[in-house]
């Protein structure tokens, strides 16, 4: 997805049809289409092609963009777990494991990459009524795993603003409950994340259209992705005035919040009520 999107912007830059740029590859229009959305995989000489018909001959920039081709036919870690994902998240855990900042809003359940394994167990059942015991531990395997992005060596910056009713909807007992808040607490006070609550007593805000997630990456050619999670599909916006609505809201968001530190009292209260 990461390489569609610089290969459009390439190709949109020097004013190239979708018909042109797949007669170059002896391909069709739609193939450039979904190559462009990362929906379909990437032979080298394709892109090498693609490369010199826009124009790029710098060796080190043709050297990186290929680079980045190989690695995305490369099966990531997650697609193990592929059997009990929905078809559309494999592309996230993707995209969220080469991300250097993830920011995110969540009111429905706390955000997977801060969740206890009670927690998440909690939230997997509900959410996969029906399934195998066997079914459940490996969706819970593979949050807890997606998890160790936040304390590896090249760990993202991690922004998330968690809603209230993310923190009062109980998953689980009582005991669950309580060890996620601890835990909150805790990740909390990492370096690399900053967490704030967005109270009950603020009322109306920006997030009133629900959950998203935006996400950054090192390579400062391309562009961020905004995630957003629908019952039957996810969308991936990559188009700068999209982006930018996300990001003004977050931004909203985080300056009607507390802070951390008061974020991390408002934690410590619930804790005590629980």
């Amino acid at each position: 997805m990461l390489l569609g999107s610089q290969l459009r912007r390439l190709r949109e830059a020097r004013g190239i049809t979708r018909e042109a740029a797949g007669y170059s590859i002896r391909a069709s229009e739609s193939k450039i289409s979904r190559m462009e959305l990362g929906r379909v995989s990437f032979k080298t000489r394709d892109v090498e092609d693609l490369l010199t018909l826009y124009g790029i001959t710098d060796e080190q920039e043709r050297a990186s963009l290929l680079s980045l081709a190989r690695e995305a036919n490369v099966a990531g870690w997650w697609h193990s777990y592929s059997d009990v994902l929905p078809s559309w998240f494999p592309t996230y855990v993707g995209l969220e494991g080469a991300a250097s900042l993830i920011r995110a809003y969540e009111v429905q359940f706390v955000h997977g990459l801060l969740q206890t394994e009670a927690y998440a167990r909690a939230v997997v059942r509900r959410g996969m009524k029906g399934a195998s015991a066997a079914d459940v531990e490996k969706r819970v395997a593979l949050r807890l795993e997606r998890q160790k992005y936040l304390v590896a060596e090249s760990a993202p910056e991690f922004h998330i603003v968690l809603d209230e009713a993310a923190l009062r909807r109980p998953y689980g007992d009582r005991e669950v409950m309580r060890g996620q808040l601890q835990h909150l607490i805790e990740v909390s006070q990492r370096p690399n994340v900053r967490l704030q609550i967005m109270p009950f007593g603020f009322g109306g805000h920006s997030g009133e259209s629900g959950a998203f997630t935006i996400l950054s990456f090192p390579e400062s050619d391309l562009s961020d992705v905004v995630y957003l999670e629908q019952l039957t599909s996810a969308l991936y916006l990559d188009k700068h005035e999209d982006v930018a609505q996300y990001e003004k809201a977050l931004k909203e968001l985080q300056q009607d919040s507390p802070g951390p530190d008061e974020s991390r009292d408002l934690l410590r209260g619930l804790l005590q009520l629980s």
